[in-house]
């Protein structure tokens, strides 16, 4: 069920390994790079939310997911194919507007299609194997620069705009991926038939946009107390998650030559890469020890404690000069990014009702894209003021925020005990 996820997160490594120095080569500053990722936090803010909504009234003979399984990943394999052809920047910054759109489609859909065929007991397995998998694809993305190296390629072999080789090779095979997963995930395990009380349910109340906006207002107005505690955690996590993102590679560039020009920046994109392979494997077996963990312990003392471990880390990397200490500090992020991309799922599937699923999954993404927006329109007016015009310092306070994620979790309420009815019963 969860193996679309690893062709939906190969696409999102991508990203992650490869925009900003994309961006870099095609002429853009360091001061202008959150500006450039505004993609990502937009497109999640306006179209997860629509897209649950719609998603929990859309009756077709394949589903009410899968429709949007489908369309999201066709244009996802059509933005990544093209992406790393970009000849200028503003082709680039559009072809990632396209390629997060069709991403948000397609992953707001996924979390509730698990959360509609796992029960309460099943659901830690279920959205921690979606981590697991998330851990998984990612390492493959960040490595696969490398790996076309050790092979033989040539990593200064650049088109006529500075972007790798390597890197197109890398954006076709997830290309491929994106579409080939997600439609073996459809195939083999399709959606669960509605029951006739629930189709006539939906048809009384058809999709529109009154019926949208709607439904949006009453989950908004219901939202179950630990949801709501849940969004400073949020906020602060993916506040500071997007500053490592968006400035890893820059930061890497300065701590181990000293330097922004694009060798530097080139030689840093591939120790990036072995270091997102190394994390993301760590991701990929923590995910899978969260699981008892997360059973014994509660959800929210356990991804406190990986936002903690995730913060620590990024406050010492930028300090360390040396390749080989910085798999250190991998191990940190490792375990905050299994936790950050199971856990609260877990935390917020316990308290939402079932029929509105779909919905409170969309709101949820707006507790991860609204961070993520803050920070893309406010970093570009601090970054040389107060950050000193230095990447390092980006990586810190994104450490400073995921300490501040740890104990704002602390303070989320137990979800079992506030499940809410409905106001419409």
């Amino acid at each position: 069920m969860n193996l679309g996820f690893l062709g939906l997160q190969f696409s999102f490594g991508l990203q992650q390994a490869n925009m900003g120095p994309i961006y870099s080569y095609l002429g853009a500053s360091e001061a202008s790079m959150p500006l450039l990722w505004l993609a990502g936090p937009i497109t999640g803010l306006l179209i997860q939310p629509i897209v649950g909504a719609l998603s929990d009234r859309t009756v077709t003979r394949i589903g009410r997911r899968t429709p949007y399984f489908l369309v999201g990943a066709v244009l996802c394999s059509i933005a990544l194919f093209a992406m790393p052809y970009s000849p200028a920047l503003w082709v680039a910054a559009s072809l990632l507007w396209l390629l997060d759109a069709a991403n948000n489609i397609t992953m707001e859909p996924y979390r509730a299609y698990v959360g509609d065929r796992l029960d309460q007991v099943q659901r830690p397995l279920g959205f921690l194997t979606q981590s697991a998998f998330t851990g998984l694809a990612q390492t493959l993305a960040y490595l696969a620069p490398s790996l076309f190296v050790w092979i033989g390629m040539n990593p200064n072999a650049v088109d006529a705009n500075g972007i790798p080789d390597i890197t197109r090779l890398a954006f076709a095979i997830g290309a491929v991926l994106s579409l080939s997963t997600i439609l073996w995930s459809v195939w083999r395990v399709p959606e669960l038939p509605l029951s006739p009380v629930q189709l006539a349910q939906m048809r009384e109340r058809a999709v529109s946009i009154t019926t949208t906006w709607r439904d949006f207002a009453e989950a908004v107005r219901d939202m179950p107390q630990p949801m709501r505690q849940l969004a400073l955690a949020m906020f602060c996590q993916w506040f500071g998650m997007f500053c490592y993102w968006q400035y890893a590679v820059l930061s890497l560039a300065r701590a181990l030559h000293d330097s922004g020009a694009a060798a530097a920046v080139r030689d840093a994109t591939l120790v990036n890469g072995r270091l997102g392979g190394f994390y993301n494997a760590i991701a990929f077996a923590a995910a899978l020890v969260l699981v008892p963990l997360t059973r014994r312990l509660g959800a929210g003392p356990v991804h406190a404690a990986c936002m903690l471990a995730a913060g620590t880390a990024m406050l010492v990397l930028p300090t360390i000069g040396n390749e080989a200490w910085c798999y250190l500090p991998m191990l940190g992020i490792g375990l905050g990014w299994a936790s950050l991309m199971g856990t609260p799922y877990i935390m917020l599937a316990d308290c939402i009702p079932a029929e509105r699923t779909g919905i409170y999954m969309g709101i949820f993404n707006m507790f991860i894209v609204v961070p993520m927006l803050v920070e893309s329109l406010t970093l570009p007016f601090f970054y040389t003021p107060v950050l000193g015009g230095d990447p390092r310092h980006v990586i810190m306070l994104g450490g400073a925020m995921m300490v501040l994620a740890a104990l704002a979790t602390l303070r989320v309420g137990h979800p079992a005990a506030a499940r809410v009815v409905p106001a419409n019963g």
